[in-house]
């Protein structure tokens, strides 16, 4: 059985400058055979006592990679497959907010392109710094939800294929021995442990002050990828019918699981947030297949030579 194992290791940051209690979403939409992206949202409750958003991502990332998703929750159908309700939207109240009502409450939906977010390029990623200063004067509620999608180029690279350099005598043993492709890959997603963050984000006193409450980490793949979710809380099928032009360009929303996990501060009184994830794949190797074929014909191509002979000797 040929094997290609891979390992990713992600260390996030998220603090907010002020007092506040916050959640993190990471929506992952994972193509093992094309691009991958990351939905980032942060929501923000007591954001009228905060004076700033700062999100360290763990790779690079340019400013015309980042898309405002703001502007998709509009059509109530991919609001009500983000959300699980219906919603009733004020869709631009401002030049910097949309409001959202839904259970009882009323939230802020920030617009983060209008927002003048920066991104400094550091040793190991990239960080996002979201200024309130203007932002705080359209904020009618006390809870503000900030979203939008960057490439996941860590993802990328995990599945990108790998160069081959074994022998040619441990290809050919292995094509032999067994038509089996393996995959296996593993991935972890960390969140405010330092250990995992560069110097600069260390050396950032507020990263310390952090009030981080919860942290949710959804998983969207094709069908014919295992995941060990033993851990999960939630597996559904991707509701292709709701999610229409939502998801990623070259990503198959027919034949997708999404798998869910939480992780929250009571379990973690110092707001480090770990998950793990192994994804595997079984699937039958084409050269192996091929050489078969040739063996096959090869086999039988001299033993017709071989019966030819002997009949012609008889």
């Amino acid at each position: 059985m040929a094997k290609r194992k891979s390992f990713a290791d992600d260390g996030w940051a998220v603090w907010v400058l002020g007092d506040d209690t916050s959640t993190v979403y990471l929506d992952e939409w994972v193509n093992p055979q094309g691009k991958s992206y990351v939905d980032v949202s942060v929501r923000i409750r007591g954001i009228k006592n905060t004076r700033g958003l700062s999100i360290y991502m763990p790779f690079v990332v340019e400013e015309t990679e980042v898309e405002d998703l703001s502007h998709h929750l509009q059509n109530e159908n991919i609001f009500r497959a983000i959300f699980s309700t219906r919603c009733i939207m004020d869709y631009m109240k401002n030049p910097y907010t949309s409001e959202m009502a839904y259970h009882g409450k009323t939230v802020d939906l920030v617009h983060i392109s209008c927002t003048g977010f920066t991104l400094q390029p550091l040793a190991t990623g990239t960080l996002m710094t979201i200024p309130f200063d203007t932002l705080l004067g359209y904020l009618d509620n006390d809870e503000a939800y900030f979203r939008f999608r960057v490439p996941h180029k860590s993802l990328d690279e995990l599945f990108k294929k790998q160069v081959d350099v074994r022998d040619a005598i441990t290809i050919l043993r292995d094509l032999l021995t067994s038509p089996v492709l393996s995959e296996k890959y593993s991935c972890s997603v960390r969140v405010n442990e330092a250990r995992l963050l560069p110097d600069e984000i260390n050396q950032i006193g507020a990263f310390h002050r952090q009030k981080l409450n919860k942290v949710v980490v959804t998983m969207s793949l094709p069908e014919e990828y295992q995941v060990n979710d033993s851990n999960c809380y939630r597996i559904h099928r991707l509701e292709e019918e709701l999610y229409g032009d939502y998801a990623p360009a070259g990503f198959n929303c027919s034949d997708a699981i999404t798998y869910e996990w939480n992780q929250s501060r009571e379990a973690n009184l110092h707001g480090h947030f770990n998950f793990y994830f192994g994804v595997s794949k079984d699937s039958i190797s084409k050269s192996s297949m091929f050489l078969y074929i040739i063996l096959l014909f090869a086999v039988g191509f001299v033993g017709e030579i071989v019966y030819l002979t002997l009949f012609n000797l008889l």
